[in-house]
This record gives C-alpha cells, structure tokens and sequence, in this order.
C-alpha cells in the first residue's frame, strides 16, 4: 500500500541540502530497513549532484549479503522456488543492488575515518559506543544524512535498561548490574535536537519530536552560480594568488577559506626561514588540518628544506597528512618514482603506515616520521612538524622545541582521545614569551616566535551545523568553552569533598548538564587521552564513583559553586580465593580489577585480592588551580572517608554499608503506546552533591592507583603516603612512560599488623619491591632518570645515630663476609689516598652501594654524593651520562664518588676494630660496695687501736722490773770515784763508765751470732745501695 510521506520529513532533508547541514533519523521498528529507501530517494532528489553513497555499519550480523555474486545466487534461488515476482522487486533489494553502498564492520570503523559519504546508516544499537558514534557520524558531508536503525520497542524508555554490549567490560566478580544512564541521557537529548526527527517503520513521526511540528523550508543562500559566500571568497583568494609559485598551486588544492589561510600563514613563516619559529594550528575534527599540514611540507621541499622531521603518536595518525603531501607534490609538477619515493613501514604494528619521504628532484631531500620520545634525534633538523600535539604529554612537546622551524597541529575539541592541555599550558607560556621578545628594546629575541591559527569552518559541512552542536553536547567534547573562570581561591584547608550523584548528573537537567560539562572539562583539560568512552564508563560503570572539591558554599547565591578538583574511583577486589588461585594458575586477566590482578601478578599472593579496595581513575585539577595543594587536599579527604575519620562512629556502628540504587524510570513501566509516549526529564531525583559525612563509607582495606610514571606525578602520589609496588618494565611506546602501580593501606581491625610495621600489612611487600627494583635498575631501567629512580627506591641518606645498626652486626658482617677481602680493603684504602683508580674497586664499590641503598650501611651521605654513587655504582652509567644529567663537571663528580668512599672506609674500620676489641675477654670487673662503717669511724678506732698498742708498748718499757737490769749495784764507790774524777759534774757530751758485776747479761756466744747477724745485714744492705747506683748509672748512660 503506498503512503504519502509527511512533508515535515521532505522539508528537513531538503533543508539541509540548501544549508549543507546534516539532518538525522532514528527509525524505530522491525521493518525499519525498508524506509531506508524511500530516505535515500528523497536525498537524491533534493541534491543536484549525483547519487549520495551510502556507509553501513553493523555489529557482525548483516540481513542483506554485502556480496554481489552472493546477492545474485540469492536472487536465482528464490526464483527458482518460485518466491520471486519479477514485476514484484523488493525495492530495498534493487536499493542495495544499484550500488554505491560501503559496507563496515563497528570493529573496523578506523578504516572509514578520512572519507566521505552522503547518508550513514547504523543499525544494532546495543554495539554503539559514544567513540563510534562520534566516529561515523563525523563521515557525513554537509546536506547528508544520519539513520539509526531500533527494533520495536513497546516504550522509548526501555532503551534506559537495554543491556548494551560494553557493560561486559563493566562487569566484575563484586560488582555485575551496569545502569542506563548514558542511554537515558541520550534518548533525551534527541528532544533537543532540532535536525533530528524520531520516526516509526511507517514514518510516523513520534511525540519526541515535537519540536518538528512547525518547520519551515528555508531559502537558498547561493549565488547564480551556485557558491554559497564564503565559497566565493575562497574563489577569489585563489585566484589572486594563481601565478605565484608555490603558493598558487597548493591554494587551489584547499576546499575552505579557513584552509587557505592557513596555508598562507605556514607558507610564509617556511619561506622566511627564521629560527625559533613556532605555527600552531588549532580546530576541531574534519576542519582539514592535516591537509593543510601536508600542503605546507609540499611547499618546504619546493623552498628547498632538506630534513623534515614529522612526528605523531603513531604514524597512522599521518595517513591524511602524507597523502596531502603527494597531492601537493602533483600540483608542484613532481612525478612519484622520479622526483620522489614513499617509503613504507614494515613493522606490523604500524599497518604499512607511511614513514619516509625521499625527493631527488632539486637535492636530496627527506620527510621522516619519528616516535615523539625520540626527540635526540632532532640534531640536523630543519622543519618539525607536530600532529595531534595534544596527544602528546606536555613535557615531551617541550623537548621537542629547538632552535628550527616548528608547526604544531592540535585536535583540542574531539573524539580521537585528545586533550586541551597543550593550548591551555604549552600554548600560553609561547605565546607569553613571543610577547616578552617583541617588547625587547634591544631587539634580541630570547624567545619563540609564536603565530596561532585557529579553523572554524568544516571541510565537509557548513558552519552552525546542529548535528554538531547535538553531538559535541552529549558526548561533552567542546571542553573549551565549559571551563569557568575561578572567582576566587580558597585556601584548601576550606575546601570540602562531595560525593557527585550520577543519577541526577546524568539526568539532562538544565543545572545537572552544566555541571557534567564542566567536570568533563577538566577531565580534558588535565589528561592528554581522553575520549567520549569515558562519558559512558562514568555513567553505567557500577563500581565508579565520582567526587569534587568544592570551596566554602555560599548558601545565599543561587548558583552552582567552582569546581576544585574531580576524583574518580573504581572499586575493586573481594575475589574469591577460588578465583583469585584460577587467574594465577591459567594467566587469565579478566577487565577490571587492575590493582588486586598486579599485585596478584607481582607477588603471586592470592590473598590480597579478597581485600576490598578502591583505585583512582583519574584525578582532574582546574588548571588555574594547579600546584596550589587542592589536589592533595582532595586525596587526603578520601582516604580519610574511606579510613572512617569523616563519618560519626555511632553511624557506622549503627548502619550497615548500603550503596544508593539506582532510580528506575517509572514510565517504563506505564503502558503508553508508542505514538502516544512524551519523554521528559525524571523530576523525582535525589540531590547531586552529598557531603562526605552524610554518606556512609564502603569498608576498605587500601586505596591505590596506577599512572604513567613522570617525576612530577610520582612525588605528588609520594607526598600523599602511596607506595609503588610494580613499575612496568617496557615503557610506552608512544610517551616514553612506564606504568606505575602504588597504593595506600589503610586502617582496618580485619587485618592484624605489626605496630612496628610503617606500611602496615603492605610493608612486606613494599621493601620486596625495593630489593627487585633495585636489581632491576642495572639493566632493565638503566636508561631511567636517576632522580626518578631515586624517588621511586626513596633511599634513606641521613643517619643521626652511625652505633644504631650495631645490633644487627651479624647480618652486615654476613653480607661483607664475600666481599670483605684483605685485598678489596687495600684497594679501597688505596683509592682513597689517590695510589689506585676507579677501575680497581668497581666490584667491592659495587657491593657497598647496594648494601647502602639498602640501609644497611648507616653513612650518612649528601643528596649529590648519593646521587653519583647511585649512577655509577647502581645504574652503572659512565661519568660523561652522569655528567649531561646531573650537569656536573667530571672532576665534581669523580670528587664525590672518592668522598663516598672515604666515608664508607671510615666506617668499615670503625665497625670492624669494634667488633674486634667485642670478640677479645676481658678480665671480670671489680664490684665497689659501700662501706657498713663509715670514714670517721672508721679513722677513729684505728686511732684508739695505735693510742691503746703506744701506751702499752710505754708501759712496758717504764716497768721497774725492767729497768732493774739497768741498775748499779753494789758498786757506790766507784761511782762516786768516777764522779771525782769528772770534777763532780758530767761533761755535756762525753760517758762515763763503771765496771758491772751482773752475770744475767748475754753471755758471748750469744753476743757474737748476733754480732754475724748484724754483719750480714749490714753486707746485704750495702750491696743493695751499689746495685742500685749501678742501675742509676745504666739509665743515664743509655
């Protein structure tokens, strides 16, 4: 039965055929396919040019053979069953059969990118991702089509709960019901598309589509000879330049005025030839970028430019830029295979990428693609050119900067994983110092000259196309223009983390979406990869969590308050044991749970996984707000959330840990017919931002994260208590980075750990990890920066205390006991009193680092020595590396190096002598007691015993019985004759004598032993006294 189609359908197509604005159709139906045609004749007719292809994108299941032959034995068949009417032909089979149709795969969809069609037609929609959707949308020229293809459904909001492919990857052991946010997101952002119409099978307009009740055709706005304005001007630009070589002929190659002029601006800075120059060139996808870009290096080899150096994240990334370069190679009169070779790659993983260029007509010239981490060997280069720069990390970009010719390309608002970061830092800090250079007065130019060149208009659609404006709204990709201004900065000890309510964020409220863009904004500012399949993960990922810091709310204004910093967190852990031991046996790694899985895989321990944990995805700081200490105020405010320190104690011993479900729709479950359904925005919503203290914690044993490893952000995750555990041993290929794994235990009463522990029950672990790392680094990282290497191994350089680690002398005594050679110590001693070189002690010098960086040798050394310890002995890099790094002289260093050693010989000696004089026995101590009597006592009774011996001693000589043996007796007379004699008086001084008759006294045999007695001793004490004056007499001589 043939039905009149409703001219609101007509009038839109044709609309935007006048306008070159794409219009879209989301066909709702089992027969869907069949409107597809009478679409397709409707464009046809409304365009004056030929036949619109058409691009089919499909899952893996297509319900029409894409195989001519195959059709035709289709065909045969039926028509041998009888099936087939002849005058009856499907009119979608002779649609198909007419030709002009691409067929793709969703997996395959990169092939498409660059080309062009008239009408994209996409069916299976639970395969779609926000990536493809994005990247088959944007093949569609201005005027064509876009048909999305719905089985029949019994209410549009049961896409809200259609389980779409991608929540497999969303789906873990302890977390499996992905929601439908981003599906209701999208469904209601189709009510706000004014080039969109939903249709039934039988193009019956929907009520979704309200806004299409009332559309009015518009009028043409191209001249009498078919150019719209900006067509003309571009006519006319061309013309103008026709005669000038080589500008003339590479302008007629351009298709938008934007392009011309861009063009222009590099033509101009190549045929200068001015060092230190920098172009910039900076749009959103399809803006024809790289081919200006191509156009350019065409017109640099005819200007005679010898080495072009162009670098990507991946030489497929240049596939449009070296094909322009060969376009405008023809329109220069070269010839391929006389003038010029491509040269492609054989590296598989490149796909056969082009990567060289080689021209022979004027000189040897070369186009060569380089990795972006290969920039030593930019030494003899004339012009760099950097596509996707913003693909590139910032640091990498700098370093590419040199004294040549530099073009930089940026996608800063797209969906092929781009960033902003580079216009919003690199791009500012050049062009604040072309700015410095002009102002010089002198006229010295001390910086980059710096052009900018921005491109608006779309090479395959008009500007103001509300596809665009629809796409780039919900896939949040036009970041530049959601990044407020900061009123003020608080300090961030005022600032609060909230936890974000994905239910009312992914709502399309007014509030909730400015909001969302402004997050996502951030998250583009801050990460030089980031893609619209991160919207999604945000909105269904079950296990994600989303936080901001916000400043001091101000209650009286009604208006949502700046945006701090973004956290995201995943989740992860509580495996079974049974799981855990299956994925270490069989090598299975399941999508998710990164953390428990590396750690699982590093250590082989399958206990850790059943811990609970959450994993930072991303942490995004306002870029006004950077360094400022907001980032780690956000970080600190999580772990202690997740630690329990922000929730009141009596609430969590009270409630248990219950997570907010997820609203269902309610009208999903009202039966409305379909051509009767209004979709609206859902009123009943809690509130979006929850303080942290009026939402229950989930109970975690450890918060980690996982990061390409730079030296900025490892101090940043090191200052905030998080230590590395795995650092990938194959660095990146595009930056250069390896990947970093660390964590951050926290308190938990389910797990038992030493008090002496300074990383609770990760200590273990974390020195294992040290040990491995520091084995590694003589090969494995040997190329690494020592200052990162250092950060990563966190060394302990200073010692108050050299006796503290004397307890542990056997060990250290076990470690030198291979090492601790009479001759290894005479060598160093050698070296350290300049009679060997460094060639004689490399194996023992060896040892002690590694002893050193262990902690096992306490000297405490300054952060440069450690550092040329660390180099030499550890890295082992020769003096000229350590001299480009650490920007010493030879001498310096070599200085250090032999200071090194004089401090560890120092302190072997010491430590050995001590362990000597320790093994020697030493007589036992004598113990001192206090006295019972004390000293004047003590004194006194000697005194009264020597008194007491004195008296008793004169007593006895005083003893009459005693002195009579003195007495005279009998013999008065000649006393008293001797008297007489003396003249009556004793002469002072001279004896008198009496003769004694007493026989008592001694008789002579006694007298003379006692005379040879006194002999003898008198022999012996003068002997004595010679001897002594002999010895007296030896020392002096001597």
């Amino acid at each position: 039965m043939r039905k009149k189609v409703d001219e609101r359908i007509r009038t839109l197509i044709e609309n935007g055929v006048k306008t070159r604005h794409r219009s879209m159709f989301v066909i709702i139906g089992d027969k869907s396919r069949d409107q597809i045609v009478n679409l397709h004749s409707i464009l046809g007719k409304a365009q004056i040019k030929s036949r619109p292809t058409v691009l089919w994108c499909y899952k893996d299941k297509l319900e029409v053979s894409s195989h001519k032959k195959k059709r035709a034995k289709q065909i045969k068949k039926l028509m041998q069953r009888g099936l087939l009417d002849p005058e009856k032909v499907d009119p979608f089979s002779l649609f198909v059969e007419s030709g002009g149709l691409t067929y793709c795969l969703y997996k395959d969809s990169e092939r498409i990118l660059g080309n062009t069609f008239g009408m994209c037609i996409l069916q299976d929609f639970e395969a779609l991702t926000p990536n493809l959707l994005a990247r088959t949308i944007e093949t569609v020229e201005g005027g064509g089509l876009i048909v999305l293809l719905l089985r029949s459904l019994a209410s549009l909001t049961s896409l809200y709960t259609m389980v779409m492919d991608v929540h497999e990857r969303f789906h873990s052991e302890s977390h499996s019901e992905a929601a439908g946010r981003f599906n209701e997101r999208f469904l209601l952002s189709l009510a706000s598309c004014k080039a969109c119409m939903v249709i039934d099978d039988e193009l019956n307009i929907l009520p979704i589509s309200s806004h299409m009740r009332s559309i009015i055709p518009v009028p043409d706005r191209q001249d009498s000879e078919g150019l719209s304005e900006a067509e003309r001007d571009l006519k006319n630009l061309k013309e103008q330049l026709n005669d000038d070589i080589p500008v003339g002929p590479l302008i007629r190659k351009c298709c938008t005025l934007d392009q011309g002029k861009a063009v222009m601006t590099f033509l101009d800075a190549i045929l200068d030839k001015t060092l230190s120059n920098t172009v910039s060139l900076l749009a959103a996808r399809g803006r024809g970028k790289s081919a200006a870009l191509g156009l350019s290096i065409a017109g640099a080899i005819a200007a005679g430019y010898s080495n072009i150096f162009v670098t990507a994240p991946s030489p497929e990334n240049l596939k449009t830029l070296f094909e322009f370069v060969c376009k405008g190679f023809d329109a220069l009169k070269y010839k391929e295979h006389i003038d010029f070779d491509v040269v492609k790659s054989l590296n598989p993983e490149f796909k056969k990428a082009t990567v060289r260029i080689n021209i022979y007509k004027q000189h040897r010239q070369t186009i060569q693609y380089i990795q972006p981490h290969e920039y030593e060997k930019l030494s003899q280069v004339e012009l760099l050119v950097i596509d996707e720069a913003a693909a590139i990390p910032v640091p990498v970009v700098k370093s590419m900067l040199g004294q040549y010719l530099v073009f930089l390309s940026s996608t800063v608002n797209g969906y092929e994983g781009t960033g902003h970061s580079l216009s919003l830092k690199l791009l500012q800090q050049l062009e604040e110092q072309s700015q410095q250079s002009a102002k010089s007065v002198d006229g010295f130019l001390s910086g980059r000259l710096f052009k900018k060149i921005e491109l608006s208009e779309s090479i395959r659609y008009a500007p103001g196309d509300p596809i665009e404006s629809w796409l780039h709204s919900l896939l949040c990709l036009d970041a530049t223009n959601h990044i407020p201004n900061l009123n003020r900065l608080p300090p961030p000890n005022e600032c609060d983390l909230y936890y974000v309510n994905r239910d009312t964020l992914f709502s399309y409220h007014k509030d909730s979406e400015l909001f969302l863009q402004r997050m996502m904004a951030l998250y583009v500012a801050s990460y030089y990869k980031s893609s619209p399949n991160d919207l999604q993960l945000m909105a269904n990922a079950p296990e994600n969590h989303l936080f901001v810091l916000l400043g001091p709310v101000d209650d009286s204004k009604n208006q949502l308050p700046d945006i701090l910093c973004v956290i995201q967190v995943c989740l992860e852990g509580q495996i079974s044991l049974k799981s855990a031991i299956k994925r270490l046996s069989d090598g299975y790694q399941p999508v998710g749970d990164q953390i428990p899985q590396k750690f699982s895989e590093q250590f082989l321990d399958s206990v850790f996984p059943s811990l609970s944990g959450a994993r930072i995805v991303r942490i995004a700081t306002h870029s006004s707000a950077m360094r400022l200490g907001y980032g780690s105020q956000a970080v600190k405010l999580l772990a202690r959330y997740y630690g329990g320190e922000l929730t009141p104690i009596s609430e969590m011993d009270v409630e248990d840990v219950v997570d907010t479900p997820h609203v269902r729709v309610t009208e999903a479950a009202e039966k409305v017919l379909l051509q009767e359904e209004n979709i609206k925005p859902r009123t009943d919503l809690p509130h979006l931002l929850v303080h942290l203290r009026e939402r229950k914690p989930e109970k975690l044993h450890y918060i980690g994260v996982s990061f390409g490893l730079t030296l900025d952000l490892f101090r940043f995750w090191r200052k905030n208590k998080f230590a590395p555990f795995y650092v990938g041993q194959i660095p990146n290929t595009v930056t250069g980075e390896h990947t970093c794994s660390a964590l951050k235990p926290l308190s938990n009463d389910d797990i038992e750990v030493n008090g002496s522990a300074d990383w609770g029950f990760f200590s273990p672990f974390y020195q294992e990890f040290r040990q491995d790392f520091t084995t590694l680094l003589g090969f494995r990282f040997r190329k690494m920066d020592y200052d990162l290497a250092m950060s990563i191994l966190n060394p302990k350089i200073t010692f108050n205390d050299v006796s503290t680690p004397m307890s542990n002398s056997d060990g250290l005594l076990g470690s030198l006991k291979e090492h601790l050679y009479p001759h290894n110590v005479k060598r160093l001693e050698a070296y350290i009193n300049n009679l060997a070189d460094l060639g004689q002690i490399p194996g023992f010098a060896f040892s002690l680092a590694h002893l050193y960086f262990q902690e096992k040798l306490p000297v405490t050394l300054s952060y440069e020595e450690a550092s040329v310890l660390f180099c030499i002995c550890i890295q082992g890099q020769d003096i000229s590396y350590i001299e480009r790094q650490m920007k010493l002289d030879g001498r310096q260093i070599l200085s250090f190096f032999k200071k090194v050693m004089k401090k560890f010989h120092k302190y072997l000696y010491s430590f050995a002598s001590k362990e000597i004089e320790s093994s020697l026995r030493h007589p036992e101590e004598t113990v001192l007691k206090s006295h019972t009597v004390s000293v004047d006592e003590d004194l006194s009774n000697a005194a009264k015993q020597v008194q007491d011996e004195m008296k008793s001693k004169t007593e006895g000589l005083l003893d009459s019985e005693f002195l009579q043996q003195y007495a005279i007796l009998d013999r008065e007379v000649d006393f008293e004759n001797a008297l007489q004699n003396a003249s009556g008086k004793i002469p002072t001084g001279e004896l008198i004598s009496v003769k004694s008759c007493r026989n008592n006294m001694a008789n002579p045999t006694t007298r003379r032993k006692e005379y040879h007695k006194n002999d003898k001793r008198r022999s012996k004490d003068e002997q004595g006294s010679r001897s002594n004056k002999r010895k007296k007499s030896l020392i002096v001589t001597r």
